[in-house]
């Protein structure tokens, strides 16, 4: 499990401490390491290269549907988490699943 954000690293480590996710999380990933922000692909290809992992391997949360589509775009099995219920912008690269929140994902879809 991990995060792949626009955040700085510092930020990143503050977010997650305070959050209690340290024990959770594998990795986590910031976009200052290639000094591009999302949905560049060299964002994405961060994980697939530090993971040994091919796109498809990897299943890819996110609340804001840009980035959704841009993981789409990369490769990845996206899933959007519409909290909002807002429309939809990019359907040329849909994701996989839609839910509402995390739950439906914690809970298996």
């Amino acid at each position: 499990l991990a995060i792949l954000s626009n955040g700085s690293p510092e930020m990143l480590e503050a977010a997650v401490k305070s959050a209690a996710l340290d024990q959770v999380l594998d990795d986590i990933y910031s976009v200052e390491a290639v000094k591009r922000f999302k949905a560049d692909p060299s964002v994405y290809d961060m994980v697939t290269t530090g993971w040994r992992l091919y796109p498809g391997a990897v299943s890819f949360q996110s609340s804001n549907r840009w980035d959704v589509a841009g993981a789409t775009k990369f490769g990845f099995r996206t899933v959007w988490i519409n909290r909002s219920n807002q429309p939809e912008e990019y359907r040329d690269f849909p994701p996989a699943l839609i839910l509402p929140s995390l739950e439906g994902l914690l809970a298996g879809g």
